[in-house]
């Protein structure tokens, strides 16, 4: 005779484990921030995210295209202070005044590894896997591109003169911003970011010290 709820419990321990699939996506986001695509072994990967390899294959398919879901999530939760920053009103000096502060911020949080995982990503790679260095740049170019939308804008409510430059002022800011990234791998404080972004800033048209 089947003691009550004996088969019920057999069945539970039969189904398959469920997982949080957000939480084990940003403890792998974590590890690709810190140790790059190369450095995070599968083990690792595998490891933190509380998965069996079956498990993690079915999930995520391989360790790329997690890695393409971490860019995701990375863009969207730390990384989402971008966008953020250049949305607010007022002229866009002010805006760009704001990036810079928010980036040194974001850049030495210790919730997370310094830097900056978009800029810090990519960078070195084998000639097979050409697909994916495309991809980080096109990753890394969203940001020009918020900021060349942002000067437009800029342009249009007359804070920045017409004819300006705009592609020039977002690659000489996206330089600025990877070369903090690296800074902030170094161990650059807030502090320090800041006053490279004050100094970047006085580079602004129109501006001499």
């Amino acid at each position: 005779m089947m003691i009550k709820g004996e088969g019920q419990a057999s069945k539970a321990r039969g189904r398959p484990r469920l997982f949080d699939r957000t939480a084990a996506l940003n403890q792998a986001m974590r590890v690709f921030w810190d140790r790059g695509y190369e450095g995070a072994t599968f083990d690792e990967l595998i490891a933190v995210m509380g998965l069996s390899p079956s498990s993690f294959y079915n999930a995520f398919g391989s360790k790329e295209a997690l890695y393409r879901e971490a860019v995701g999530a990375y863009l969207t939760g730390p990384g989402g202070f971008f966008p953020k920053a250049l949305a607010g009103g007022g002229p866009a000096k002010d805006a760009f005044a704001r990036l810079m502060i928010a980036t040194a911020a974001a850049y030495t949080d210790e919730v997370g590894p310094a830097g900056c995982m978009i800029s810090l990503a990519g960078l070195h790679d084998t000639p097979d896997r050409a697909d994916f260095r495309d991809f980080m740049r096109e990753v890394r170019g969203r940001s020009r591109t918020l900021m060349i939308e942002r000067l437009d804008e800029g342009v249009r409510n007359g804070d920045l003169s017409e004819g300006t430059d705009v592609d020039q002022i977002a690659e000489f800011f996206e330089t600025v911003f990877r070369g903090l990234a690296v800074r902030a791998r170094d161990g650059a404080d807030r502090e320090t970011l800041e006053k490279i972004g004050a100094m970047a800033l006085d580079a602004w048209p129109g501006v001499r010290s």
